[in-house]
């Protein structure tokens, strides 16, 4: 290898840390470049801080002068959204002469209306913009028109949206469609509030399949992923005596999401409004899908290109009757494939990001 980054990781997320995965594919698709990409956690949950700082310290003075990415997500470093603490990462890096590139995954500060998450804001508001005065480097996964907190004049900054975390999704592309004329609707990583409490997520994937099933009859749903137990539990309990046959999966291998989503005809993504730094949707794109979802302030950009079906969010019936288009019109359902497949070649591929990356530590 000709050269070594390290990926600098916070707080584990369970039951899958897709941040964790985004580093491991990446570094797969850097490693044919000469570039060696080395994950490094900061464990201050099991340490605490001082001695999770000095590992890193420790680390940062063996290997200085090296390329460090400090993946953020308010919870990865902060229980409960508060990261003012990343900063002292950062600090740690440049003291010992590392180059720091800090890559944002959470692009925009949290929402919400209570006091608490109005302070919770600004505290994320403040973090993120001392980030981007202290970093290298700042790597966006929306545009940075999207991004309006960004300090005014920033000029380190690039923009690359995430990939699929997933090994070959372009297999998918060859899959066999509707099983006996039934079509499927895929979701995948629903967000889930409780067990007991049906959240606004599964309310809006029950009305969706429900109105389309009334349209064009029986339809089959498959859940995927993180919460698909508990979310498909309570999808079947609100869909009982429909035409609509729920199907949960579970969390499943990244070989077996990419087959299950291949063999789908329509990714229905409630997971917020959809954008580029959002992966579960960008897996349906990945896998040459047709995406419906709600449409948002970071809804720009590379997005824009796939074969998304966009929903204002307080349209009545709005995504039933996308899924409906979708599901009915085949010509208009195999053009929203191949502008997903196309999008899949040039933006969203892990060689593809990969030669973003290159260009923009490089330059």
């Amino acid at each position: 290898m000709n050269e070594r980054w390290v990926a600098v990781l916070g707080r584990r997320d369970e039951p899958t840390d897709a941040l964790e995965h985004y580093c491991q594919y990446l570094a797969s698709a850097l490693m044919p470049n000469g570039i060696a990409l080395e994950l490094f956690r900061v464990a201050w949950p099991e340490k605490g801080w001082r001695r999770a700082l000095q590992d890193l310290r420790e680390k940062a003075h063996q290997a200085s002068d090296t390329w460090y990415l400090v993946e953020y997500t308010a919870l990865a470093w902060s229980r409960r959204g508060f990261p003012l603490r990343v900063l002292n990462v950062i600090r740690t890096l440049k003291e010992n002469n590392a180059r720091c590139a800090v890559v944002f995954h959470d692009a925009n500060p949290y929402s919400g209306s209570r006091l608490m998450d109005r302070f919770r804001r600004r505290v994320q508001l403040h973090t993120m913009q001392k980030a981007v005065r202290m970093a290298d480097l700042v790597i966006l996964t929306v545009p940075a028109d999207r991004a309006e907190w960004l300090p005014k004049a920033s000029l380190n900054v690039t923009y690359i949206p995430v990939g699929a975390n997933l090994p070959h999704p372009e297999s998918a592309w060859r899959m066999e469609k509707r099983e006996k004329g039934i079509p499927t609707v895929a979701v995948f990583s629903i967000s889930v509030s409780s067990p007991t409490f049906v959240g606004e997520g599964v309310k809006r994937v029950a009305a969706a399949v429900c109105y389309a099933s009334s349209e064009l009859g029986p339809l089959r749903l498959a859940v995927v992923g993180r919460n698909s137990e508990v979310a498909g539990k309570q999808l079947r309990e609100l869909l009982a005596g429909t035409q609509v046959e729920v199907i949960v999966h579970g969390l499943l291998a990244p070989q077996e999401i990419q087959s299950t989503l291949g063999a789908s005809d329509v990714l229905l993504f409630v997971g917020g409004p959809i954008s580029s730094r959002r992966g579960s949707a960008i897996a349906g794109i990945a896998c040459g899908l047709p995406v419906v979802a709600y449409e948002g302030q970071e809804t720009a950009g590379t997005i824009k290109e796939a074969g998304v079906v966009l929903v204002a969010r307080d349209l009545e019936n709005g995504l039933g009757q996308a899924l409906v288009r979708v599901l009915q019109n085949e010509a208009y359902r195999q053009a929203l494939q191949e502008r997903s497949r196309r999008a899949q070649k040039e933006f969203f591929s892990w060689e593809t990001i990969a030669e973003r990356y290159l260009s923009a530590l490089r330059s």
